[in-house]
C-alpha cells in the first residue's frame, strides 16, 4: 500500500442527524476530515489533474451525505463518506474518515465536541 496522501481537513457542514428531537429539528454542524491514501508519483511527474483524486469531488460528495437524509448516527456519516470515496475513486487504495461534532450536550454538561473516525480500504 502507499505511503503517499491526500487531506481535507475541517469540512464544514450542517445536518440534522443524533437521535435527539433537538438535533432533528434544529440541526448542527459537522466537521469532516479525509484522509486518503493512494500513489501521487504519477500525478507528482505529469502535473495531471487526472491522475489524482480531484479535491472538490470528496468535498462535494461529503457534503451531499452530511446535508442529506437524516441518520441516527455520526458513525453512520463516517461509513458512508469512507465507502463513497472508496467507490468514486478507484485509485484511492485506503481512506480514513474523522466526522465530529463541535457542540455536543450530556447530561447537562457541554462538550467541545465527539467525534467518530473510520478506517476503511480495498
Amino acid at each position: 500500500m502507499s505511503e503517499d496522501r491526500i487531506f481535507l481537513e475541517g469540512m464544514e457542514f450542517s445536518g440534522f442527524h443524533g437521535t435527539l428531537d433537538a438535533e432533528r429539528n434544529l440541526g448542527q454542524p459537522f466537521v469532516v476530515d479525509v484522509e486518503l491514501r493512494l500513489d501521487l508519483r504519477e500525478a507528482g511527474a505529469s502535473d495531471d489533474l487526472t491522475k489524482t483524486v480531484d479535491y472538490s469531488a470528496v468535498h462535494d460528495r461529503a457534503k451531499e451525505i452530511v446535508e442529506g437524509d437524516p441518520v441516527n448516527l455520526t458513525e453512520t456519516l463516517a461509513e458512508r463518506i469512507a465507502r463513497a470515496a472508496l467507490e468514486d475513486h478507484p485509485m484511492v487504495e485506503a481512506v480514513r474518515v474523522k466526522v465530529k461534532k463541535p457542540h455536543v450536550r450530556l447530561g447537562g454538561t457541554v462538550l467541545r465536541g465527539s467525534a467518530v473516525e473510520v478506517a476503511r480500504s480495498r
